[in-house]
This record gives C-alpha cells, structure tokens and sequence, in this order.
C-alpha cells in the first residue's frame, strides 16, 4: 500500500499527515499533540532538542534556542545560538524540524523508496523561499518532494470534510502569514479563482502586541526596570518568558472570558535593578485583547475584501469563510471577519491540522515518478491486445461517486459478441451487454481511493471468453481534484525594448493566472553568436517583487 505524506511547515507550529488513498492520520508528537512547535534548543553538552521541549525551554534560555526562523526563509540571515557559539541557517533549521516530523511515523512509510511529501508554503512565498524549503527537505532526507500553496492544501481538507457545490473564502492566518483563497467546487472539481493575504500578520503579531501594550507598561510600572528593558541584554530572558506566557493567556482566551499572563518568581528567575524577584500576575479580558489586535484584524480583512474584488466577486457571491490556522481558534476573531465580510463563517475542519491532512491528500494526486511532479492522468485506457481491435476508456481520477466507462472499437465485430464488467471489491456486475462502438457504461464507487473492475468479452461462436492482454480497470475517487491553481508571483525574462535600447520585462506568467500554464515566445539575441568564441547568451529571469534575478537550474 502506497503512503502519500503532508506536512504543514509553520512558523509557530508544525504538523505531518499520511494518507494511504482512503484514510487520513495526523501523526503525533510523543507528548501525543496533533502539532509539534518549530522551535530548536541546545543544550551547553550540544544535546539538540526540538519540539515541544524546545518551546519550553526557550524563554528561559533564549541564547540556545531559535523559533520563527520559518519568517527568514530564503535570506542570508543567520540564526544564532551565541551560548554553544553555533550559526545555522533557516534552512538548517526547518530541516530539522522536517526529520523530527517525520521520524513520527513508521518505518515501513519512512523508508518505503514510493512515498512521496508534499510540504507547504504560504502564497506570498517567492521563488527563493520555495528553493529554500527544498534545500531544507533535501537536507531533512525526505526523498521525493513537492511543494504546494497552503490554501489549496486547506481547501483539499475542506472538500474532504464537505464535499459541496460553491464558491467559499478560505481565511488562514498562521504563526506568522495571512493567506486568503477564494475557491470554487462544482462537482468536487476545485478552481482557485484568486489568492492574496499578508506576508506578516500572523499570531506571532498579536503576541507581540500584547507584550509592547499589556506586559511591559505593567513590569514597568511594578518593577524597577530601565525604560530599555526591551532591549537590554540584562533582560534578554525576562522577555522571551513573557512571550511564553502571553501565548499561554492568549490561548486560554479562545476557551475563557478572561486569563492571567502569569510567571512565578521560580519561573522568571530575573531580579530588577532594586534586587527585586520578577514575577507576571497580569487578569488579560477578551474585550481587551480585542481592541489591541483590531487593527490587525482590520488588515486582514481589508486583504480579504482586496482579494473578492480581484476575483471579480460580491461577498454575496460567497457561500462561507473556512478558517485555517491555530489563531482562528479564537471564537471572536472568526465572528468579527464573518460580520465585516457578510459571510458565513465555517469550522468544517480542524484548524491546525487541516493544511497538513489537505497536503497529503494532494500528494496522492502527484505523478512522483515525473521529474516535474506533473499530476496523474486522469484518463485511462485498456485494449484487447489480440486480433481484435476494442478499448476501453474511462476517467481514472474523479471525486464524483461515479465514473463511466465507453467501449471503443475498430471496424466491424461479429454479432453475438458481448462484454462484461464486475466490480472486485463489491463483487457487482452489469452482466453481458453487446459489444458495440460507442457504448458507455456507469460504475459506482463505492469506496475513497481505488476501486478494481475486470472486463470479460465474449466471442459470437459458443459465448466463450476472449483472452485479453490488459483486463482490470482502476478508477480512484478522490476527496476533490484542484483543476487550476492561481499563480502567486509574476515571473519575466529581461529583454531589451529596441536594438540597443533599455531593459524591460517580457511576461511569461502574471500572477493570478491558472498553474501548470504553457507556451511558447520567440526572441532574437541582441548580438552576433559564433562557434568557439568567448560570447555568451545570458537569460535574466525575474519576480518582480522580489526584486532580484532568479536562478533555474535547467539554465
């Protein structure tokens, strides 16, 4: 049996999914939690530590640890542990919490040289944050990989939750991203009509808000402490332990009115300039929280408002809001978007977990034996192989409950022959039907995954069988199929407006327009080329809003 592995990569927090082609399984971590923190400890003896332990240990050694290096992705921004003098990069970083991930499920899934990862990234993702998680798959020892855009991984999830006609608006909002996803399903085939969001805007932000309007005027007002503290090395520690316990609070708060940003003295272990113990004991309201991280909210959903527009929509052209991401958790954050917008908010699927579950469930539509990872072909064709020339065709991928199967033949066959179709797994069949060009066929199926027919044609002398060389039909109803996926960033090849004129940019995809796209454009060089002289043809590929050249290996 085939596996087929997601893996949400986050900022904050991290999780894996496997899908064996009927049933989806979120792998824990060994503290038995769905997601697993992104964050790295080492201790002075070099013992590394990564997950949930690493989160705990962070605030209170902030030089062993790193966290949120997911934001620095694809830059030359080192991450440092200055306690064990160690420089890593983020890719080094996010490969290690790729191997931990993925040492929580089971040999026979790791080392099975067929199962194929798909790991996420946000929209807002450029080229060289996308190269960059690659670099750290390769790194982790993944095997074979593919990247994918974190909506269409929600909405793989969500189709899979509820598979009906419509047109819905995906809100995720992560550690550290906000991604926006206007998607269409009709039939359980998916268009992704538009995407937008924010680079930075994610929980991380609303922590920091918290501790910049809450925590520090009250450690201020209460403790004898320089106006700097923020920045002092002195207080390194004290506020990475009041980010630790911000988080903690802002939690509570998606389950309670109110919660105490709390830090015992034993915990801080930090004394003001008067020799005083530190200590938080902060009463943090819901309506207080609510005011601070307003205007993020009211960014999001201006993004939200942007991306309808660009899809050429009203919010009455929308079903439902489906929320992705751990902040969405939070009940009045989801009730406040779905009322500025006029839409329907949505729980279909597990917030944290649902963009890990889609992306496995996407995997299992990759070719992995493709050098592009293009997708499987969704049509299929048995023939008979011997003197007779008979096919049948079929659609091999649907997510409907129904396939049909049409019989092509060539030429004239003798009257009295006939075909058969039965079902391996249910045993069902259609019984003998002439065998004639042109006639379909419905098959049901019955199940999530493959479901296995064998066809039986019979000659016109006596009705025996006719030996064919290929005679088992597999269909697979899948949990939805993404027909288009809107492209994030534009990309364009440099070429100049005129024989010795200035450099411009000729498209080659705009963003928004529909994934795998192709085409053809002809240019001339701008100089004589000849055989063994030192001259060179020089390709400048660009994103435009990244700014820089990008670099293809095919190049």
């Amino acid at each position: 049996m085939k596996n087929f592995v997601g893996i949400d990569l986050g900022t904050t927090n991290s999780a894996i999914c496997s899908y064996d082609g009927s049933e989806t399984r979120i792998w824990k971590s060994p503290e038995q939690n769905d997601v697993t923190p992104s964050a790295i400890y080492i201790d002075r003896r070099g013992n590394k530590y990564v997950g949930k332990r690493a989160y705990d240990s962070a605030p209170h050694s902030p030089d062993n640890s790193a966290m949120w290096f997911k934001r620095i992705m694809g830059t030359s921004t080192p991450v440092q542990f200055p306690a064990v003098n160690l420089i890593k990069t983020p890719e080094e970083c996010s490969a290690e919490v790729l191997q931990v991930l993925f040492g929580y499920m089971p040999e026979e899934i790791r080392n099975d040289p067929d199962t194929g990862t798909v790991i996420t990234v946000p929209s807002a993702f450029n080229q060289m944050q996308k190269d960059a998680t690659m670099q750290a798959a390769s790194m982790a020892g993944l095997g074979k990989v593919a990247l994918m855009q974190e909506p269409v991984a929600a909405v793989m999830s969500v189709m899979r939750a509820r598979n009906t006609d419509g047109m819905f608006l995906i809100y995720d909002l992560g550690g550290g991203t906000l991604d926006i996803a206007i998607a269409e399903s009709i039939g359980g085939r998916i268009n992704l009509h538009e995407h937008g969001g924010i680079a930075m805007c994610g929980g991380r932000d609303f922590d920091r808000v918290l501790v910049d309007n809450v925590v520090r005027p009250w450690l201020l007002e209460n403790f004898d402490l320089p106006e700097d503290f923020s920045v002092n090395p002195g207080f390194k520690s004290l506020i990475r332990l009041a980010n630790w316990a911000t988080e903690r609070a802002k939690i509570e708060l998606s389950a309670r009115e109110d919660a105490v940003i709390s830090l015992s003295e034993t915990e801080a272990r930090v004394r003001d300039l008067s020799g005083n113990e530190i200590y938080l004991d902060i009463p943090l309201l819901r309506d207080t929280y609510d005011k601070l991280i307003a205007e993020r909210v009211r960014q999001s959903i201006d993004s939200a408002r942007e991306t309808i527009s660009k899809a050429q929509l009203t919010p009455h052209d929308l079903e439902r809001i489906v929320f992705v991401g751990g902040p969405t958790n939070y009940k009045p954050l989801r009730d406040k978007v779905a009322f500025e917008l006029g839409i329907p908010g949505s729980t279909d699927v597990n917030p944290m977990t649902a963009v890990a579950e889609g992306a496995s469930l996407f995997a299992e539509s990759i070719d992995w034996n493709s050098q592009n990872r293009s997708r499987k072909n969704t049509r299929g064709q048995i023939s008979s192989g011997s003197g007779l020339v008979l096919s049948f065709n079929y659609i091999a991928r649907t997510p409907g409950v129904k396939a049909q199967i049409a019989v092509q033949l060539a030429g004239q066959t003798a009257s009295g022959s006939e075909f058969q179709i039965d079902s391996v797994d249910t045993g069902w069949t259609s019984g003998r039907l002439p065998l004639e060009h042109g006639v379909t066929m419905d098959v049901i199926l019955t199940k999530a995954g493959d479901n296995t027919f064998k066809v039986f044609v019979f000659d016109s002398v006596g009705g025996g069988p006719i030996t064919l060389e290929q005679n088992e039909i597999i269909i697979t109803r899948t949990a939805a199929t993404v027909d288009a996926i809107p492209a994030s960033h534009s990309v364009g090849i440099e070429v100049l407006e005129k024989l010795g004129g200035r450099p411009v940019l000729d498209y080659l995809v705009r963003s928004g327009d529909a994934l795998p796209k192709k085409g053809k454009k002809v240019f001339k060089a701008a100089e004589s080329l000849k055989s063994g002289a030192s001259g060179s043809l020089n390709l400048k590929l660009r994103q435009p809003d990244l700014g820089a050249s990008l670099v293809f290996k095919a190049f």
